[in-house]
């Protein structure tokens, strides 16, 4: 079964486990898609409101990309674990030989690689939860407003620790070009969701 479809305390006893996996990928891939679920709760709270009439578009909006947002940082938390999966299978090669050593080289390159691909995914979803919380604010339901700033707090965990699950694989793969363009895009990425992640946080703290 999927570790998006078991229950809190099922999830959390795995995750104390001695088991590599779950791991900070999957906590980083729930906090986010927490995040963009709690924007999607305060969208709910304010549509059909007539307070808010003039933002009825915008809400519809955010309450459709925030759903598909959360189910999309769900999956990642449950890809990052599966593709684990492959990492340990190259813990497990034969390697008494040359020839066996030089593919269970190239094996861990491939799942370093594909380790490194979950993450990045998991920074970019966040990013666009950040930027479609940030547009909401101070045009959503003030007694939720609240809401948003742990959202924001949620997805900026969420990006924070993908991104040191990208630097740990990236780490120890051999491909420059490789390397090179997951720190470039990983690195804007944390750069520009830090920034909204703490203007978000303060403009709803200030209003409370």
């Amino acid at each position: 079964m999927k570790l998006s479809q078991i229950t809190n305390i099922e999830f959390s006893k795995k995750l104390a486990s001695d088991a590599p996996a779950p791991g900070g990928g999957s906590v980083a891939a729930l906090s986010a898609s927490l995040g963009a679920a709690l924007t999607h709760m305060v969208a709910a709270l304010t549509t059909g409101k007539s307070k808010y009439a003039e933002y009825e578009e915008l809400t519809l909006n955010t309450l459709k990309q925030a759903e598909d947002l959360r189910v999309k940082l769900l999956d990642c938390m449950d890809r990052d674990t599966e593709i684990f999966a492959q990492m340990e299978a190259v813990f497990k090669m034969p390697k008494a030989t040359d020839e066996e050593k030089s593919a269970r080289r190239e094996a861990m390159q491939a799942a370093l690689k594909a380790c490194s691909v979950v993450p990045l995914e998991i920074m970019g979803y966040s990013y666009e939860a950040l930027v479609m919380t940030n547009d909401y604010v101070g045009k959503s339901n003030a007694n939720a407003s609240s809401d948003l700033g742990v959202a924001a707090l949620m997805l900026g965990a969420g990006v924070r620790g993908a991104w040191l699950n990208v630097l740990i694989n990236i780490g120890g793969i051999k491909d420059g070009a490789f390397v090179n363009e997951y720190r470039e895009k990983g690195s804007e990425l944390l750069e520009k969701s830090m920034k909204l992640a703490d203007k978000i946080y303060e403009e709803v703290a200030g209003t409370l």
